[in-house]
């Protein structure tokens, strides 16, 4: 039995599924310089970016993760993503990720899709702890992960990204 895909309504924003018909928008999202300027992450291409798609769409039906599209009320077009994924094998830790499109950056719109999604992952499907990576130089990253409740760890470090810092929240 598939699982419905768990929507989620804020204030300002849906967080949908992302669909194949968003290519051009991820795209942008996974190649722009400016979004992934604290990202290691090989350039990238167009069907590079159809497998990524496909793979959202496979780990959600796995359970490995769940990928939103963020969308304003006014338009169904891409302005970021937000996603919890690298379940721990008892599903009790997940690492949440997110873009955003740098015009929309600085209104608030990440911090309210990112308290929707920690309340879902802590409620919905009870995650005792979420983490997340981001570049020590990412400052507004770790601006928007400290009032979210998320404090550095100590003794988790990134083997893949030694410029990375380890956050966390607990239930």
């Amino acid at each position: 039995m598939a699982i419905p895909f768990p929507f989620i309504i804020t204030e300002r924003l849906n967080l949908r599924k992302i669909l194949p018909t968003d290519l051009n928008r991820v795209y942008y999202f996974r190649s722009d310089k400016e979004i992934n300027k604290y990202i290691k992450r090989e350039p990238q291409t167009r069907e590079m970016t159809i497998a990524h798609i496909q793979l959202l769409s496979s780990n959600l039906k796995t359970d490995k993760s769940i990928s939103w599209g963020i969308t304003t009320k006014e338009s169904n077009i891409l302005i970021g993503s937000i996603c919890l994924w690298n379940f721990s094998e008892d599903k009790k830790t997940a690492e949440v990720g997110y873009d955003l499109d740098p015009k929309f950056q600085g209104k608030g719109i990440m911090s309210e899709a990112l308290k929707a999604v920690l309340d879902f992952g802590f409620n919905q499907r009870g995650f005792e702890t979420i983490e997340a990576y981001t570049d020590y130089r990412n400052n507004p990253s770790k601006k928007l992960l400290k009032r979210h409740g998320f404090i550095p760890s100590e003794d988790k470090k990134d083997p893949d990204n030694q410029d990375n810092e380890v956050y966390y929240i607990n239930r």
